[in-house]
């Protein structure tokens, strides 16, 4: 009789929990603070866009080449010497 008793009990307990409040509404409201709050702390320099001094440095044509010749320094690296043949022998 007891577990008669019991068993729809705890079915409309667990129904009932289903309907319970949850606090997802609160915690959509502030869904991507945080991620908005990192972006704007890694900022140096938020008022950079007010500077109208122009910019110091190389022009965009040495800039590309010498990017290019970093690239290019990868390409083909150079050989490297022998460590076996260092102080053996007078060749060069």
């Amino acid at each position: 009789m007891k577990t008669a008793h019991c068993l729809p009990c705890a079915a409309l307990i667990c129904l009932l929990a289903g309907c319970a409040a949850t606090t997802t509404p609160v915690l959509d409201s502030h869904f991507g603070e945080s991620v908005a709050l990192l972006k704007s702390q890694q900022i140096m320099y938020p008022d950079a866009y007010r500077n109208m001094d122009p910019v110091s440095g190389i022009d965009g044509k040495s800039g590309a080449s010498a990017y290019q010749r970093y690239q290019k320094s990868f390409a083909a690296p150079e050989p490297q010497p022998n460590v076996f043949t260092i102080g053996v022998g007078g060749r060069q």
